[in-house]
């Protein structure tokens, strides 16, 4: 994923209160195992929190005691031991610019795609998190929660994060009672925009603007 936004602006944007150690933006390549930008809710406010991209059970003795679980199937999310009290008690938002989507076909270096909101918005994408206790300090890890693809983005990939308008963030983030469920569903088809770039962004180790330059 990529977040370009400015801590201020972030914070303004989701009425929440900022830490003061969120990663530095802009950063046009946010990894799996990086620290993402978080808005959780509790006790009246909303917080801008950093939190590990990738999600780490209450047993897991290290932080590689399992798989990386970056991700959390809708489907499934309230089954899954890893996954159901977070999606009950622990749900955020995952604050990205936008986020990278990769087709891939068989023999053929995957082609990457950068995904944003068609407005130009800020996406907020439905999150759960975890607080991993068993390091040299407590670590605050999240996953984002992911549905089937919708019709525009069915062609590049089959599965696609939840995203959530300002309208439900209430909700998810616990302040508008239960009942959430019902968002964890793919966007319609016309909220999100679609660039084709550079392969570059296959390495974990790119960074720069250019990253978002869209390619024929």
């Amino acid at each position: 994923m990529a977040i370009t936004l400015p801590h201020d602006a972030m914070a303004q944007v989701f009425a929440a209160a900022p830490a003061n150690d969120l990663p530095k933006t802009p950063d046009y390549n946010v990894c799996p195992t990086q620290t993402v930008h978080v808005v959780t809710a509790g006790d009246g406010q909303r917080r801008l929190r950093p939190m590990r991209w990738g999600f780490v059970p209450h047993w897991y003795d290290k932080l590689s005691g399992g798989p990386l679980l970056i991700n959390a199937r809708s489907e499934t999310i309230a089954e899954k031991p890893a996954f159901r009290a977070a999606v009950r008690e622990r749900r955020c938002l995952i604050v990205a610019s936008g986020f990278y989507e990769w087709h891939r076909v068989k023999g053929e270096v995957p082609q990457p795609w950068y995904v944003t909101h068609s407005d130009g918005a800020p996406m907020a994408m439905a999150g759960i998190w975890q607080d991993w206790s068993k390091g040299d300090a407590p670590l605050a890890t999240c996953a984002v929660v992911t549905c089937g693809a919708n019709a525009a983005m069915a062609p590049i990939h089959d599965r696609l994060p939840v995203i959530l308008p300002p309208d439900d963030w209430p909700l998810w983030l616990g302040e508008a009672g239960h009942g959430a469920a019902p968002l964890m569903k793919a966007v319609a088809d016309d909220v999100l925009t679609f660039t084709k770039v550079s392969t570059v962004v296959n390495s974990n180790r790119a960074q720069g603007p250019d990253l978002l330059t869209a390619i024929q």
